[in-house]
């Protein structure tokens, strides 16, 4: 059976570099580095409340605040096919309540178009854990999404 984030996509935050995602419970960031970069090339620093990235000797993400805590002796980055370098920064509070609306302080940010599509992701994949005999994968929210709860449709 195929996880809920892999049936329900994802909701990417674009940046001048890549991009970012999140879940409940993690961060997802995908760098776009030069064809042919080497994992030597590659430097990444974490600890709970900042990351610092850099590729080739330029810094892609400054030391920065990220926005709540993460387990950063769990983080870790993997380089693809020479050309993404793609990191997993693990939450430190892992429920739908705790959605990042950037990826650091100030830095980042998600438009709110988007960070609403991320908090009703959040909040079915929230749902989904919760009732786990059920698919929520296809559902949809609508309504005031912040006051008066969400509404549940079948798309």
């Amino acid at each position: 059976m195929a996880h809920f984030d892999e049936k329900s996509g994802y909701i990417p935050c674009k940046t001048e570099w890549g991009q970012w995602w999140q879940t409940n419970e993690e961060v997802f960031i995908e760098v776009n580095v030069p064809q042919g970069t080497l994992a030597k090339d590659i430097k990444c620093a974490f600890a709970p409340k900042h990351i610092k990235i850099a590729v080739k000797g330029e810094t892609v993400i400054e030391v920065g605040d990220l926005p709540s805590t993460i387990h950063s002796d769990e983080a870790l980055w993997t380089l693809e096919d020479k050309k993404f370098l793609r990191v997993f920064l693990p939450k430190g509070l892992a429920v739908a309540e705790n959605l990042w609306n950037s990826l650091l302080v100030g830095q980042y940010e998600t438009d709110a178009w988007t960070f609403d599509q991320m908090e009703k992701k959040a909040t079915l994949q929230k749902y989904q854990q919760e009732n786990p005999g059920f698919d929520f994968s296809g559902a949809d929210i609508s309504g005031n999404y912040h006051k008066g709860g969400p509404k549940l449709s079948d798309k």
